[in-house]
C-alpha cells in the first residue's frame, strides 16, 4: 500500500489500483458525515481532485494517487460514511481507479 503526503493510500492489484484515505486522516477529521465520490467513467490525473469527505469539523478534498479512470466506487461509504472512520483503510476504501 503506497501513502502520498496528503493522506490517501493506493492499493495496486494488477492494473487496477484501490483509494482511500489513511486512518491518521480519518482520526484527524473527526466523525465523516457526508462523501461526495467521483463519477464512474471519469478520468483522473495525478493530484486532481476526486472527491471531498465532510466531517463535524472540515469538509476536505481527497486527491487521486494515480492517474486511470474510475471504473467503481464504494456505495457502503457513500450510504454510510461513517464506514470510514470504522475502517479508512479496508473496507472503507472510495475508489478504485483503472491505472
Amino acid at each position: 500500500m503506497e501513502h502520498t503526503d496528503s493522506h490517501e493510500w493506493l492499493e495496486r492489484k494488477g492494473n487496477i489500483g484501490t483509494v482511500g484515505i489513511t486512518d491518521a486522516a480519518q482520526k484527524e477529521l473527526g466523525e465523516i458525515v457526508f462523501i461526495q465520490l467521483p463519477k464512474v467513467g471519469q478520468k483522473l490525473k495525478k493530484g486532481e481532485e476526486a472527491a471531498v469527505l465532510e466531517s463535524t469539523k472540515a469538509a476536505v478534498d481527497v486527491y487521486s494517487p494515480a492517474a486511470g479512470k474510475v471504473i467503481e466506487i464504494n456505495e457502503k461509504v457513500r450510504a454510510t460514511p461513517g464506514l470510514v472512520n470504522q475502517s479508512a483503510e479496508s473496507s472503507g476504501w472510495l475508489f478504485r481507479l483503472e491505472l
